[in-house]
């Protein structure tokens, strides 16, 4: 096999941290040959996130018409299939789909046919994630770690962060903050835009780059009194071409990109330290409206980002720290608010007298706007007990600071739990316990809410 090949392919088996984060019983996994050397394949990855919930809901909240303070449910966030074929070292071809957010309420294939014999929440529809192929410009070599490639299609290739293309099997908190990726099912597609992106590493340098097609927004913005009061909706009508990328400089352990997906953490086995920075603009984004008049307004998202990842002590005990912090800089125009819930289950209760949650009802909550936010989670993993080697335990926690704009009152959201590893991520369960800030109105905040998340996790 070529020097270039056997590079690619060892690139292949930590593109998804095999070697790296997950158990060595799984090898490469469902991996199908179509040639003696392995440098023709096609590779299969399945995984499942179910999770268990207790929410406490916002004030005036209905779930399935009835008022309820408190909803416990069982629900599938994530059901997917991952396929990927490296063709000749140089082309690619990647398919990923499946069903996101499937509840007893909510998330199935006729939602307009309430939750009766059929239901809301059954016969979710399967959808594709990824579609795009690739082609390597530039190989990696003996004397030469650079590379280059160019692909396009529905991709994951994104700016802003390193969070903004976290792989969703190795998150160290039970969940992404969300807000990491600004765009999600407005005027992407679940993270994912058409488009034509380039990728590669100039030495310890990792980039990738993008210019999209943003899906259509025509939401229909109020008419303001005054140019302070207007608000900004998604409204991008023939959506001008966007931009965005991302780099980070890695100053340790070099991590792969043949996958766009980012590693959250590595449960003790590679030294990470990475730096990095990303942007995103799409002009005439949203629109806003003044007087009758109205304007259009730029998109625009910076963020700046740090993430570490190394043992620590006695390589026996194989103890761990992984840490992650990033800054978040938002314009979507003036007056930016965007609400949601992971799954919500609730509905506004017409009929409640009290005071209602600015967000709306459930879990729902501020999620992003223009202003900025600050996100930072950091985790320990305990030491290998010499009885259950395998069976490890990482406790952590995560703030989230938001200033928005929108919400003069400044929002704190808290996280706390752990990750229990039974076979690495290839099978864990994690318990968090999470608090949202209660918004009575735009600069007040009157109560706290929590939700408590346990996740059974697996992929093969």
């Amino acid at each position: 096999m070529k020097t270039s090949s056997v590079i690619l392919f060892a690139l292949l088996l930590g593109s998804f941290g095999l070697n790296a984060q997950g158990s060595q019983d799984y090898g490469t996994g469902l991996k199908m040959n179509f040639n003696e050397k392995g440098s023709k394949y096609m590779r299969f990855i399945l995984w499942n996130q179910i999770w268990a919930r207790s929410i406490d809901n916002n004030p005036g909240t209905l779930v399935n018409g009835t008022p309820s303070d408190n909803t416990l449910d069982i629900s599938a966030r994530r059901i997917r299939i991952l396929a990927y074929s490296q063709i000749s070292p140089r082309y690619m071809v990647v398919l990923h789909f499946g069903v996101n957010n499937q509840s007893f309420v909510q998330g199935g294939g006729s939602a307009t046919s309430g939750t009766g014999g059929y239901g809301a929440g059954k016969k979710p529809q399967m959808f594709f994630h990824d579609a795009y192929s690739e082609y390597a410009i530039k190989l990696a070599t003996k004397d030469s770690p650079n590379t280059l490639s160019i692909g396009a299609g529905l991709h994951y290739f994104n700016g802003i962060s390193r969070m903004t293309s976290a792989s969703t099997l190795n998150f160290l908190a039970v969940d992404a903050p969300i807000f990491n990726w600004p765009l999600i099912e407005n005027s992407d597609q679940f993270a994912r835009l058409y488009g034509i992106y380039a990728k590669g590493k100039l030495g310890k340098l990792d980039y990738r780059l993008n210019v999209n097609k943003p899906f259509a927004t025509n939401l229909t913005p109020t008419n303001a009194s005054t140019s302070n009061a207007a608000i900004a909706v998604d409204n991008n009508g023939d959506s001008k071409l966007s931009t965005g990328g991302y780099a980070m400089y890695q100053f340790l352990d070099q991590e792969s990109n043949l996958l766009p997906y980012t590693v959250g953490t590595y449960v003790g086995t590679k030294r990470v330290f990475n730096l990095g920075a990303g942007f995103y603009n799409q002009p005439e984004g949203t629109i806003s409206q003044t007087n009758g008049l109205k304007s259009k307004h730029a998109i625009n998202s910076f963020a700046v980002d740090a993430f570490v990842d190394m043992p620590i002590g006695d390589k026996k005990k194989n103890m761990a720290i992984t840490a992650y912090s990033a800054l978040y800089l938002n314009d979507f125009g003036p007056n930016y608010l965007r609400n949601t819930g992971i799954m919500n289950p609730g509905t506004i209760d017409p009929a409640y007298t009290g005071t209602k949650a600015l967000a709306g009802a459930g879990n729902a909550r501020p999620l992003v706007g223009t202003g900025s936010i600050w996100y930072t989670q950091a985790g320990l993993l305990l030491p290998k007990n010499s009885d259950s080697p395998k069976l490890r335990v990482q406790p952590f926690v995560a703030y989230t600071l938001k200033q928005l704009d929108a919400l003069p009152a400044a929002g704190s959201y808290f996280d706390i739990g752990s990750n229990f590893y039974i076979d690495g991520h290839n099978s864990k369960i994690t318990l968090q316990y999470s608090s949202r800030p209660i918004y009575s109105s735009k600069d007040n905040i009157s109560d706290y809410k929590g939700e408590f998340v346990i996740q059974f996790a697996n992929y093969l």
